[in-house]
């Protein structure tokens, strides 16, 4: 069956060096290739992937995930940075080559800004909005926006809750709320960096259930983060996957979150594999 990983990024040096705008640094541990991503995902079984621009490394340059796309057979799409400045034949550029949305990365201040312009920018593209954040408050203030974008939200890393504040944190219980009340995409990833246990993820498990309750199976995508920038301790594909097929034992659902949704999403094509 065809699987997409909807979040990894990808880094080779010897085609594109870093950005002098970029939001950290990525160590030597954390880099990883495009072909190199495609060869890990081949390894479990998946068929396709969607690399991030993290704004570490590269910054806002997107020219090695083009590359990576173009090389890929159809089987990667992107989702990229756009500074206010970029022109409308950069827009286009980034459309053929197979970027699909914007990410607006909330609590860095490097990141481009989420404002109703940017978003309109991204309507109009076709693309869908995807939100990260480290902090809850981030995400309150950014509600009214997201509300009135008029185009798909795409919510990173589970909204990362912050476990010690439980389920009833004023945050979650928001996009819980946002996924209830919209059209929205959760990414049931990213499960490594809020937990507080560590692998298996057991702790992150009523999260997940509860996002998964708000927004419907229809509307859950998962991903990797693959190579794992800035993880707090050694994190693998294996457990990480694992930790998925425990709290959605059914295989159609998870089929649903594996490939249907991404696939839909993303605009793949099963033949690409």
């Amino acid at each position: 069956m065809p699987a997409v990983d909807s979040h990894a990024h990808a880094f080779d040096l010897t085609r594109q060096g870093w950005g002098g705008d970029r939001g950290f640094d990525i160590q030597p541990n954390e880099l990883g290739t495009a072909p190199q991503f495609l060869q890990m995902l081949a390894s479990h079984g998946f068929t396709h992937g969607v690399l991030i621009n993290p704004l570490g490394g590269y910054g806002a340059d997107n020219t090695y995930m083009l590359e990576a796309i173009a090389a890929s057979a159809g089987r990667l799409k992107g989702v990229a940075l756009l500074p206010d400045a970029t022109p409308e034949a950069e827009i286009y550029r980034l459309v053929e080559g197979g970027i699909v949305g914007i990410r607006f990365n909330l609590d860095f201040p490097t990141s481009p800004p989420l404002h109703a312009r940017a978003l309109a920018r991204a309507r109009e593209a076709g693309w869908f909005a995807q939100i990260h954040y480290h902090h809850g408050e981030s995400f309150l203030a950014a509600l009214p926006l997201l509300r009135a974008a008029r185009l798909p939200v795409v919510i990173d890393h589970s909204g990362r809750p912050e476990l010690p504040g439980g389920l009833q944190q004023p945050a979650f219980q928001a996009l819980l709320e946002f996924g209830r009340g919209s059209a929205a995409v959760i990414k049931l990833s990213g499960i490594f960096r809020f937990t507080e246990a560590g692998s298996p993820y057991a702790d992150t498990d009523p999260y997940i259930a509860a996002l998964i309750e708000a927004f419907g199976i229809d509307r859950c995508i998962w991903g990797s983060d693959w190579p794992f920038l800035r993880a707090k301790a050694r994190t693998d594909f294996g457990p990480l996957l694992a930790a998925l097929h425990r709290v959605v034992p059914n295989a159609a659902a998870r089929e649903k979150i594996l490939w249907r949704n991404p696939a839909r999403l993303f605009r793949m094509q099963e033949e690409s594999r």
